[in-house]
């Protein structure tokens, strides 16, 4: 019995923080629609109208990400003034990313335009913290117009595939996507590798079945659920943009950021592997990570 007990124990625990992220984003939306209600807003969920309860979002989840993760960022230098596409390695759960726009709303007062799957604007009852927040579909209209406008437009290539069947070996799963290589070339913009440091041991999927990955090709939805949450140090680390070059494929430009997906664009192996070991240990290791909360010469 007391075997059994602590199993249980030690699943749920495993399964409450991811549940209570969950939670959390519910309950966002829900005092998002109070206060639209209650003071009769109309405005447009992208104008500033929406500024002071963003920032008191952000200010919720910067908490958070201070308490739980010791959340750091670093790079922000890096991005540009003006327009640009941030594209990252997608997590078990993309946590880190929300840690993110927080903080750099916080930092900058800048909004980040987010390019969401699919199944996300199916799910029911977060239409209103989609929009204030600046989730969008990733069609090339929709991040033209973005881009256009102003706003720093972030994706992850890999999406939820990437974030389902990856795993502590880091390995970027793009297949044959390079669409964001294509609209930062027709727009004219830099492109900014990002990447979070330890975000796969604090969040994971078991181990890839082939029932699972079947199911999701064929619905593209993510039924396999991530657990852990464990209080692992966490690190954003915006590497330089690769600028705009007018005589550069959409192929090369890939291949560019493939190269410099672990933070800087470096254009040798080796750079980019003198990069890895620096800053994530390969295989992920939740030890190493946790252990990482109490070091402080690592700035």
């Amino acid at each position: 019995l007391i075997i059994a007990s602590l199993t249980i124990s030690a699943i749920l625990v495993f399964f409450i923080v991811p549940l209570t992220i969950v939670f959390f984003i519910y309950l966002t939306n829900i005092l998002l629609v109070i206060h639209q209600r209650n003071n009769e807003i109309k405005a447009d969920p992208l104008s500033d109208v929406w500024d002071s309860v963003r920032k008191t979002i952000a200010s919720f989840w910067d908490i958070y990400a201070r308490i739980w993760h010791g959340y750091e960022l670093h790079g922000v230098q890096n991005l540009p003034e003006g327009p640009g596409i941030l594209v990252y390695y997608h997590g078990a759960i993309p946590i880190d990313y929300l840690y993110f726009l927080s903080r750099l709303f916080l930092w900058k007062k800048r909004m980040c335009l987010s390019v969401a799957d699919h199944f996300v604007f199916r799910l029911p009852g977060l239409k209103l913290l989609l929009e204030v927040t600046g989730v969008i579909p990733g069609t090339r209209e929709e991040c033209l117009t973005a881009l256009k406008n102003g706003y720093l437009v972030s994706i992850s290539p890999g999406g939820v595939r990437e974030a389902l069947f990856s795993d502590e070996s880091y390995q970027l799963m793009w297949g044959n996507r390079k669409g964001f290589a294509q609209v930062a070339l027709e727009a004219k913009v830099p492109i900014i590798p990002m990447y979070t440091q330890n975000v796969r041991e604090g969040y994971r999927m078991f181990k890839e079945r082939r029932f699972f990955r079947q199911l999701y090709e064929s619905t593209r939805l993510p039924f396999t659920p991530p657990y852990g949450g464990l209080p692992v140090k966490f690190r954003t680390y915006i590497g330089k943009p690769i600028p705009y070059d007018p005589n550069i494929t959409a192929e090369e430009l890939v291949e560019k950021v493939c190269k410099g997906k672990f933070i800087f664009s470096f254009q040798t192996k080796t750079a980019v592997q003198a990069l890895i070991s620096k800053h994530q240990t390969i295989p992920g290791n939740i030890w190493k990570a946790l252990l990482e909360r109490f070091d402080k010469r690592r700035k």
